[in-house]
């Protein structure tokens, strides 16, 4: 089973690389990895989805939370909002080329190059959204392609989230936080 961790870092150089280090040590591979800066800049965020059972998991968040600029490590659960961003490069002549762009209106994606030999197509949504395009153009011919790792987030209050108060450093998953 696929789980998706959501883990709160220090935003300092060589941090991503003990975190997926950690992986690497003990034979876990990961299926996909996205790293961005959080609302605070001295925090990033580190999306990572891995193939395993819970006690895999909670195997990989205890040790996770050993590593000193681990701030907080959360299973993002199924109640959540996941997405993809795909950039596809698609063999075109002047008589397939209008065929693509309604392929591409039906996924709602968006052409964001053309040129005489190729376009280029932008799609964001899951990663079934974007194989089923991928499968459609495969027959025009794909020159190149490339994917993000998968984002998520928890719907609702439920949330990943470091505070500070009073000078004491709190952390806070699953609380209402104003």
């Amino acid at each position: 089973m696929k789980y998706v961790l959501g883990v709160l870092v220090d935003n300092h150089p060589g941090v991503l690389s003990k975190v997926s280090g950690l992986f690497s040590r003990r034979g876990f591979n990961i299926d996909s990895l996205a790293v961005g800066v959080t609302e605070n800049p001295e925090i990033s965020r580190i999306t990572i989805v891995v193939d395993g059972d819970e006690y895999i998991v909670d195997q990989l968040t205890k040790q996770l939370n050993k590593l000193i600029n681990v701030i907080k490590v959360s299973v993002i659960g199924e109640d959540s909002i996941s997405r993809e961003l795909a950039l596809i490069k698609v063999k075109a002549t002047p008589v397939t080329r209008n065929q693509i762009v309604d392929i591409v209106n039906i996924f709602r994606a968006k052409v964001v190059d053309v040129n005489r030999n190729s376009i280029i197509v932008e799609i964001t949504g899951d990663s079934k959204k974007i194989a089923a395009l991928e499968e459609m153009l495969d027959d025009f011919g794909i020159l190149e392609m490339v994917r993000t790792g998968n984002i998520s987030i928890d719907r609702g209050m439920k949330m990943v989230k470091y505070i500070r108060q009073n000078k004491e450093e709190e952390m806070y998953y699953g609380k209402n936080v104003l």
